[in-house]
């Protein structure tokens, strides 16, 4: 059975692309980043392929591509689009699906939708989660966000450097399966992401 997962974070700059290029080459999965503000030359789908050493994985293209480096909904005023969840249509594909989202779970994509809106029931979705003041609440609260919408947290991810404290009253109080950590490494290129690719396969 093949599996979609989908890739969040408790905000930005947590490490949800290095995640989700690790989960892509652990499946030999499809890639797909539904919305894109910003940075279209160096997009997060063109960072992923840069990670990547299978030949299996296709990558997808953007549902959006927005032009300025902003929250989605605001991304898409200047451009004078429209983004809406029913316009993100998933693409077709007998292979394994890693879907990153932007941001956090509640960036607004337009007046009345999130990120959150564009979840399935069926996605295995993995939370990303760095250490700084205040990654409790964050955690916390993104796995709250997802219960009260009827949908299952698959495990969290830490990224960057360990705090036993934090982990362990995440893992409590959040009552989801700590996945593993990414080491706040001094670089990540192929080699690295393969690495931890090995390490997270039985896991996923």
């Amino acid at each position: 059975m093949k599996n979609k997962y989908f890739i969040t974070g408790i905000g930005t700059e947590v490490g949800k692309t290095i995640v989700s290029a690790i989960v892509t080459e652990a499946l030999e999965a499809d890639y797909w980043k539904p919305i894109q503000a910003g940075d279209l030359a160096n997009s997060d789908t063109h960072k992923i392929g840069k990670f990547i050493s299978n030949k299996k994985t296709v990558f997808h293209p953007n549902a959006f591509a927005l032009n300025t480096p902003m929250s989605p909904h605001a991304a898409a005023e200047i451009d004078n689009v429209e983004v809406a969840s029913e316009k993100i249509i998933e693409p077709k594909t007998e292979n394994h699906l890693v879907i990153e989202g932007a941001g956090g779970l509640l960036v607004p994509i337009n007046d009345k939708e999130t990120i959150l809106d564009l979840i399935k029931p069926e996605y295995k979705v993995i939370l990303v989660s760095r250490h700084y003041l205040g990654s409790i609440n964050h955690t916390l609260l993104s796995l709250e966000a997802l219960k009260n919408r009827g949908l299952d947290c698959f495990g969290i991810i830490f990224s960057g450097e360990e705090n036993p404290s934090s982990e362990e009253i995440i893992s409590k109080m959040g009552g989801v399966q700590i996945l593993g950590r990414i080491e706040q490494e001094p670089y990540f290129d192929r080699n690295v992401v393969k690495e931890y690719a090995e390490i997270f396969r039985s896991r996923l």
